[in-house]
C-alpha cells in the first residue's frame, strides 16, 4: 500500500469508497459464516479510519497535495 501522505484527495476518496464496499462485503461473509479470517474486518475498519483522518486533515488545511503551495 502506498503511503497515504503521497496520495491526492481524489485517490483517497476512491480508496475510501473501495474500503467501505469491501467492509460491507466482509460483513455479509461474516454473517453468513463464510469468513475464515475475521481479522480482515478489523483491519478494514482501521484502514477506513486512517483514510478519513487524512481526508479531514485536507479539509482543515493541515495537509496539502504534493506540488501545491499551502
Amino acid at each position: 500500500m502506498l503511503e497515504l501522505k503521497e496520495l491526492t484527495q481524489l485517490e483517497l476518496k476512491n480508496r475510501l469508497k473501495d474500503a467501505e464496499d469491501n467492509l460491507e462485503a466482509l460483513r455479509f461473509q461474516l454473517d453468513a459464516g463464510q469468513l475464515p479470517n475475521t481479522i480482515k474486518v478489523r483491519a478494514t475498519r482501521r484502514d477506513i479510519a486512517r483514510l478519513r483522518t487524512v481526508l479531514r486533515e485536507f479539509e482543515l488545511g493541515l495537509r496539502t497535495e504534493k506540488g501545491k503551495v499551502k
